[in-house]
């Protein structure tokens, strides 16, 4: 597995290593095998990769029936990540931005018959949102070429059959099979897949009697707020854990090859274990506020962390999700691109190279005809500043493009040679798979 403490692949220290508070794992089972990418190469660039990996799956020793494997992130309470060597701010766009192909989620579950119960108290509305998602929560069962089995849960968002779920759970699957809450086995298939939201969505035959989940609106979320976790840790189905929303707003790094960014992530203390990867964090009305994918570890001891997980918020699963539905894949990102590679500047590099700053980031090389390069800036010039705030080094740059969208402008302060000035750059948009 990739550790991302390590240098990268260019050869300079990854920027999110400077505020790294824990190393998490992954709750859900992943199928794959694969390592991370290459070793140190060329010194002073970022690296190319946009994404962290995911490991392979490791057998519980006293339940090898079961294939829940662990998975180790990186987590990062501000953080920017370098896709493509393109350094951008994960100004997430939930809505349907112009130009982007969504489907509208058929919702309607379809079964016809309802329960009405007054709910008069706390346990109550726990129990009235238990059963109305429970049946929308299905385990996900995936085996691979090699012989290698993982289990994870899904959420049916969709009543054509088509379940939501992380894509580290389905990640070099041969195999796929669903266990719906009742117990029926049934294949699916990949109908699509988003690696940089850890995201997929697969689709099954759909039976007659099908229950859906709806999807709440995570932008309403409060801390303190009550939510459940339902999916299927350690293989155990259909299990209810029960806490509230302890932060929002956090970005969460994944570790190794193909591994996600996840900015807005939900945290909660709501029990979540390896298993409950792509299962439903539910509020009290019974809507799926989120998709649990990581929880904490406590680098001091290597093991998980109580009551430290993290969810993806469901406006941005419902924003890739009727991409991924309506075309098979993610046309558009939502996210912020300024369109540099840039190096940290140290003491030692500025007085190495004689540079006019000892802090910021340095330019080392720009997109063509990208944001950077159509607002005039060039490799060579160091970023001190974005719309006044002080860009010590790359990580404060990204903790400053982090909460940019596309579209939006952004008034950038460089030194070119001993020369301070400052242009206005308009952030595109990273594109998929980049």
């Amino acid at each position: 597995m990739y550790n991302p403490h390590a240098e990268d692949e260019a050869g300079m220290a990854d920027p999110h290593d400077q505020q790294t508070v824990a190393y998490p794992y992954h709750p859900g089972g992943t199928a794959a095998g694969t390592g991370g990418p290459g070793g140190p190469s060329d010194p002073g660039l970022l690296a190319s990769s946009p994404y962290y990996g995911a490991g392979g799956p490791v057998m519980p020793p006293t339940a090898p029936r079961r294939g829940s494997s662990w998975r180790a992130v990186v987590i990062t309470l501000v953080l920017a990540v370098l896709f493509g060597g393109l350094l951008f701010g994960a100004g997430w766009q939930f809505g349907n931005a112009h130009g982007v192909s969504s489907a509208t989620l058929e919702t309607g579950s379809s079964t016809t018959t309802t329960t009405t119960k007054v709910v008069t108290t706390a346990e109550q509305a726990r129990e009235a949102a238990i059963a109305k998602v429970q049946p929308a929560v299905v385990q996900i069962n995936v085996s691979t070429a090699s012989g290698a089995s993982g289990i994870g849960s899904g959420v049916i968002i969709d009543k054509r059959g088509y379940i939501v779920t992380n894509y580290h759970v389905v990640e070099n699957a041969q195999q796929i099979e669903v266990v719906l809450a009742d117990g029926t086995h049934l294949a699916a298939q990949v109908a699509g897949t988003d690696p940089a939201d850890d995201l997929a969505v697969v689709k099954i035959n759909p039976p007659s009697n099908i229950t859906v989940a709806t999807l709440g609106d995570s932008s309403k979320l409060q801390v303190g707020q009550e939510v459940l976790a339902i999916g299927n840790p350690l293989g155990e189905t259909q299990t209810v854990t029960h806490g509230i929303i302890s932060a929002l707003g956090r970005t969460v790094s994944e570790e190794g090859q193909g591994s996600a960014v996840i900015a807005n992530a939900i945290q909660t203390d709501a029990p979540i274990n390896p298993g409950n990867s792509g299962g439903a964090l539910v509020d009290l009305s019974g809507n799926v506020i989120g998709i649990p994918t990581v929880a904490a570890i406590d680098p001091e001891f290597n093991t998980p962390a109580n009551g430290v997980g993290f969810a993806i918020p469901s406006n941005r699963v419902r924003f890739i999700a009727q991409q991924i539905i309506a075309t098979g894949q993610v046309t558009h990102t939502g996210r912020a691109a300024l369109g540099v590679r840039v190096a940290s500047v140290t003491p030692q590099l500025a007085a190495q190279d004689n540079l006019p700053v000892d802090y910021g980031s340095l330019i080392v090389s720009v997109t063509a005809n990208g944001p950077a390069a159509r607002a005039g800036l060039r490799a060579g010039d160091i970023i001190v500043a974005i719309d006044g705030q002080k860009v010590t080094d790359n990580q404060t740059l990204s903790d400053i493009l982090v909460n940019k969208s596309p579209g939006q402008t952004a008034k950038v302060t460089v030194y070119r040679g001993n020369q301070q000035m400052t242009v206005t750059v308009t952030l595109g948009e990273l594109q998929a798979g980049s």
